[in-house]
């Protein structure tokens, strides 16, 4: 019987073999060939005081991976770090993430996601690196279909999609928030408490004190939908010292106390921060979008939009204009404005951006956008990107240095700027931060919201002169703070601690099933359970073997026990899922429904609970992987 020898051996007496032998040609061919290692994976994510729901669905893969015989190794890094390695860098092999978009989304949001086009570029476009045709194909055909076509173009997009996995979606978690009773309503339900419109959506408590610390402002911020405002006297003096009302808001994320750039990937949570810095044209109000920045739109004809402007001002009192609407545009395709050798989109909202492909101011208030021929969601999802002031960011395209060096790769100033001091034309202003523990906003007493015809936030205008036209009149008259301070907590349950005492009025943080209990504690603090589309998912790097291969992929996704997840990690506050757009049901087909507690796609190698290993193994030798003796998974070249 022939016994095997280690690779050292053989080498040791491999000249002496070879020339005995005269078989050097053979030996060489033999010699030449690396020996399988076992393969190895490295899983990113945040450490638990980041997120604590992150890092314990990346302990159970890393668990189940190992199960099979992977090398498995973990890394817990910052938000920053994590996203700069992933979205930026793309530096990695598997990441454990949040989605970045709270409300129900557009199916178009894939095509940023997963469109080839976009393979080359930073951030959130495409950062799994997947080029695929069909799918390529379908997200082009639901940008132009519309009615019943589009719905069947959504579903084989979809199919497609989590079929090949270039994600796996796991679970849509229920938007927790610990909030006060006694100083502000409005946290609902139906909306994210902690969003744009969730927090310009609050009203004040009558007779409620404006900073929190037991003195009663003695104002009557009523909730009438036009005159929420607040009537706080100077001597009623805010947290900050400060005359007037102060929301306190607390987050274990210290990047808004650090960088107010809204293109800014790494930095960028949500976006509900610079969203209140930054206006928008428009905005989704339910399922409604709602003119915001834009008085109205009107499609001229099949590639032309024409957008009107309301009345707005910048921060620093400059004019809203449309070149600064047309220059936002071109500046989102290429942040260096031809000055570099080749362009620098810009990491965040290319995806949408991406469909206007020409831009040309009418006048100061009006501007013309040329789209291709797509339906009317795609055109209202492409109006949705932050404006920038021209006279500001004009100043950023230059290749960024350091100490005057410039990078050996091109990158703009525009990219990687903090952006201090932000200029914006949105409801609240910035203040003033110390990094890594509060961050200050105002409100900006000359926003839109603030201001009807008569100047005097009565309802006298009518519908042609409201500077507030289309705009729903709960937001009338909104924010109904004067000033907004978000101060940094070390863990999400000592976030909901500091609610339940009385110092903040409600948490940003995304919150264990440990700090939950500790909401019911205080009276004067309830849990606000909201919908959300930020959906947890595993995102592979595609441009690297074996997660190049789909079929790896799929095996992968099978090694996640989604239900497990929800029951242990969320303790119920989340949904299974296997659709990015499960946040909608109704946009999900029957294929892709999780009706019996099991995914429709990817099934978890399931043992009556746990995980069947065997399962597993048979499954990756079924698409040609071999094990050794020790059972490690082997692959070569690693």
């Amino acid at each position: 019987m022939t016994r095997p020898i280690s690779r050292r051996a053989a080498l040791a007496g491999l000249g002496l073999a070879a020339a005995s032998a005269g078989c050097l040609g053979r030996t060489e061919n033999i010699a030449g060939r690396d020996p399988h290692s076992q393969l190895t994976l490295e899983i990113n994510t945040t450490p638990a005081d980041a997120d604590p729901n992150g890092i314990r669905i990346a302990r159970q893969l890393e668990e189940h991976l190992t199960a099979v015989g992977i090398d498995v190794r973990l890394n817990t890094v910052g938000q920053t770090d994590l996203w700069r390695k992933v979205l930026i860098n793309q530096n990695f092999d598997i990441y454990v993430g949040q989605f970045v978009e709270t409300e129900p989304f557009d199916s178009d949001a894939l095509y940023g996601l997963t469109h080839s086009q976009f393979v080359a570029e930073p951030g959130w476009q495409n950062p799994f690196g997947l080029t695929e045709i069909a799918v390529d194909d379908l997200l082009e055909r639901q940008r132009r279909a519309a009615g019943s076509d589009r719905s069947d173009a959504v579903d084989a997009l979809q199919e497609t999609v989590c079929d090949l996995q270039p994600f796996s979606v796991v679970a849509f978690p229920d938007a927790l928030t610990a909030v006060q009773r006694d100083r502000f309503e409005g946290w609902t339900a139906d909306r994210q408490p902690v969003s744009v419109t969730g927090l310009l959506g609050l009203s004040r408590v009558p007779g409620a004190d404006a900073s929190g610390d037991g003195r009663s402002d003695g104002g009557n911020a009523t909730a009438d939908g036009d005159n929420t405002t607040s009537s706080a006297t100077a001597t009623d003096a805010d947290a900050d010292g400060e005359g007037g009302v102060t929301l306190r808001l607390v987050t274990t994320d210290n990047r808004i106390t650090e960088n107010w750039n809204p293109i800014a990937a790494e930095y960028r949570k949500y976006g509900t921060f610079t969203g209140l810095l930054y206006d928008t044209l428009v905005r989704t109000d339910g399922e409604s979008t709602v003119p915001w920045l834009a008085a109205d739109w009107e499609r001229v004809d099949e590639t032309t939009v024409d957008v009107s402007l309301r009345d707005a001002r910048w921060h620093d009192g400059e004019p809203v204009t449309a070149s600064d609407v047309a220059f936002t545009y071109r500046f989102l395709r290429d942040t260096s404005l031809g000055s570099v050798e080749t362009s620098v989109p810009t990491p965040r909202f290319r995806g949408r951006s991406s469909l206007v492909e020409d831009e040309r101011v009418l006048d100061d208030a009006t501007v013309r956008l040329t789209v291709p021929d797509v339906n009317e969601t795609v055109v209202a999802r492409a109006l949705r990107v932050p404006i920038l002031p021209e006279h500001v960011w004009s100043e950023r395209t230059d290749a960024a240095t350091i100490a005057g060096f410039e990078f050996d790769f091109e990158t703009t100033e525009a990219v990687v700027t903090n952006n201090p001091d932000p200029v914006g034309s949105g409801p609240l202003r910035f203040v003033e931060a110390t990094a890594g523990e509060s961050v200050v906003f105002e409100r900006n007493p000359d926003h839109f919201l603030v201001r009807s015809a008569s100047g005097d936030d009565t309802e006298t205008a009518d519908e042609t002169t409201d500077p507030r036209a289309g705009i729903p009149p709960r937001y009338h008259g909104k924010p109904a703070f004067d000033r907004l301070r978000v101060e940094v907590s070390p863990s999400d349950i000592s976030a909901v601690e500091a609610v339940a005492g009385g110092i903040a009025d409600a948490t940003v943080s995304n919150l264990g099933p440990e700090s939950v209990p500790r909401i019911g504690r205080s009276d004067d603090t309830r849990l606000v359970s909201g919908r959300s589309a930020a959906f947890y998912h595993v995102g592979y790097n595609v441009r690297r073997s074996p997660l190049s291969n789909p079929r790896f992929r799929a095996v992968v996704a099978r090694l996640i026990d989604k239900s497990a997840i929800v029951e242990d990690t969320f303790d119920g506050y989340a949904q299974a899922a296997a659709s990015p757009l499960a946040a909608s049901p109704d946009a999900v087909p029957a294929s892709l429904a999780w009706t019996d507690g099991t995914d429709p796609v990817h099934p978890f190698f399931d043992d009556e609970g746990s995980l069947d290993v065997e399962a597993a193994r048979a499954a990756l030798r079924d698409i040609g992987y071999r094990f050794d003796s020790e059972g490690r998974l082997l692959s070569r070249g690693q």
